[in-house]
């Protein structure tokens, strides 16, 4: 197809495409979106029961958080709503009937239903699965309705409603393929849903048990991304452990209704024997056509592991804030911050909003990034990316020793893995034993530093890392200038140990309000370019140019300088 330009480029949004994205074949295409009536929509978005809990909630302002793909029922869902908050007013029933005619009786209204406003956020600040409580606070909402898929992931700020919107399933072609992935009736399944199709679960494992599968086992959903089934229970099991969502699931296979996300592939294939995928048209993560092989989630599991150890290497890690909502993520941030203190890297704190390679790589000091997200987010695609993006679950395996880090399988993408069995611990871990000792010695002058430090190899490479730990050599170049030492590289230091040598060939690092920075010590010695007027010789006397006044007014009669005062 040619390229060339022939006419002048379309700068403005065509009108039919106001809710969609014209250089995407997503699935906001009309062409990929099913035709359904009025009565079906009603019931898919659950209008009538939204309205009810507005009114028993009291809510006055009411954001209403559509995914991409729905978007287009937006204002439909806006227009019904308001025309179920004036029925329900009227004539206090939360019975069905499109026949209502709005504004008949408008004037007498009560002034608590007139303030009722409803709100939509087109756009997310980050994922779209978790609450975006800082779009609401923009328009002061009272509480959020976040409409289709959700990670469930708890919030902080606002009061939620979840609807998941009520998806129609073949119960039928379910159990045909149930079948044929389990022949034997005594295999023990776990049947799981995405939570669009989660109403439907009872009725398939009923259906399932009525042929001879007695060991199948439904799911309930709970709001506890920890639990071992995220946001699941397994009320059927032994009820002690049932009530502490805590399993040991090795035995049992899963059956999953409708495509999961990759983050919550990889962690159940990491937790129970098998996961089969029964896939929908509904699904937001992927088509038929594009259905994930949960075979390869090992091969998965290995690449996430050649990450944590091209972290294990790094000496800056950026903390990515790909949240604002999700509770605790504040105290997350800090024990990042502290777990890459204790093993001498510098850490970076970055906000920039939905995450792209563009983005990211304006930050070319940064060796690696860590992502503080929910159990969806946390895991980021890597295509395109210039550094390794990895979650705190696998940041803190990447902080440990290479002798004490071992490779499990487990694998988690959320923020609950901070705080996991392999690293946190009452007794301090080889690497901060290290680190404190190797801090005293130093302070004390009786030990060359160089030589109490354990040499840091890249596992994939086998060559040595010689700024592994940025931080350490900040702590023995500030010992050093208290003393008194010479801080350019270009003349001897003397130190009472006689360490000049590898002080000479440690060097400085600049510093940044009295505190080290290796990103600022990266700007000053690797960045090149310097800005405009960087090649003039500062000591060399240049004349200035006059400053005139240029052009000023509209661009169908502009006036030049003196012409405007004389006008």
């Amino acid at each position: 197809m040619s390229t060339d330009l022939h006419a002048p480029p379309v700068l403005s949004t065509p009108a039919e495409y106001i809710f969609e994205d014209p250089d995407s074949s997503s699935a906001l295409g009309k062409e990929n979106r099913p035709e359904r009536s009025d009565d079906e929509l009603f019931g898919v978005y659950e209008i009538a029961r939204t309205a009810a809990e507005i009114k028993a909630q009291n809510w006055g302002r009411v954001a209403l958080q559509f995914p991409d793909a729905m978007l287009a029922d937006a204002p439909w869902v806006v227009e019904a709503l308001n025309r179920e908050l004036e029925k329900s007013q009227h004539s206090g029933s939360n019975s069905v009937s499109k026949s209502i005619e709005r504004g008949a009786s408008g004037g007498t209204q009560p002034e608590q239903n007139q303030n009722i406003r409803l709100y939509i956020l087109a756009d997310t600040s980050y994922s779209a699965c978790c609450v975006d409580e800082i779009a609401a606070e923009h328009a002061d909402a009272d509480a959020v309705v976040h409409y289709g898929r959700a990670c469930l992931s708890p919030t902080a700020r606002l009061p939620v409603l979840h609807i998941f919107t009520r998806q129609t399933l073949d119960y039928n072609a379910v159990t045909k393929s149930f079948v044929q992935d389990f022949r034997n009736k005594e295999t023990r399944v776990i049947i799981m849903a995405d939570v669009m199709f989660q109403e439907h679960v009872a009725p398939v494992c009923q259906t399932l048990k009525s042929q001879g599968y007695s060991n199948v086992v439904a799911t309930e959903i709970i709001r506890d991304p920890s639990s071992t089934i995220p946001n699941r229970s397994l009320p059927s099991l032994d009820p002690v452990s049932a009530e502490k969502h805590d399993y040991d699931l090795q035995e049992y296979h899963v059956f999953h209704i409708s495509t999961p996300p990759t983050s919550l592939l990889l962690t159940l294939s990491s937790r129970l024997a098998s996961l089969r995928i029964y896939p929908t048209s509904s699904s937001p993560y992927t088509t038929i056509a594009s259905l994930p092989d949960p075979s390869a989630t090992s091969s998965m599991l290995r690449r996430r592991y050649a990450l944590v150890l091209r972290l294990a290497t790094a000496s800056i890690i950026g903390i990515l804030v790909n949240t604002l909502s999700v509770k605790n993520y504040m105290s997350t941030i800090s024990t990042l911050r502290e777990q890459i203190a204790a093993a001498g890297k510098k850490s970076y704190t970055i906000v920039v909003g939905k995450l792209n390679a563009p983005k990211l790589a304006n930050f070319a000091e940064i060796d690696g990034w860590v992502v503080v997200g929910c159990w969806e987010s946390g895991l980021v695609d890597q295509d395109g990316l210039f550094k390794p993006v990895i979650t705190p679950f696998e940041l803190a395996l990447a902080m440990q020793s290479d002798e004490s880090r071992i490779w499990t399988g487990e694998w988690w993408g959320g923020i609950e893995g901070v705080k996991s069995e392999a690293y946190s611990s009452t007794e301090p871990t080889e690497s901060q034993e290290t680190v404190q000792s190797e801090t005293a010695e130093d302070v004390d002058g009786r030990v060359d530093e160089e030589e109490s430090e354990p040499p840091v190899f890249d596992l994939r490479t086998g060559k040595l890392v010689s700024n592994s730990r940025p931080m350490r050599v900040a702590i023995r170049s500030s010992h050093s200038a208290a003393n008194g030492t010479q801080s350019n590289d270009s003349t001897p230091r003397t130190q009472p140990n006689g360490s000049a040598i590898v002080k000479r060939g440690t060097g400085e690092i600049a510093l940044v309000n009295g505190v080290a920075s290796p990103g600022a010590e990266f700007l000053r010695s690797k960045r090149t370019w310097q800005g405009l007027g960087s090649d003039f010789n500062p000591g060399e006397d240049e004349e200035s140019s006059v400053v005139e006044e240029g052009r000023s007014g509209v661009a169908r009669g502009y006036t030049v300088g003196q012409e405007q005062a004389r006008s």
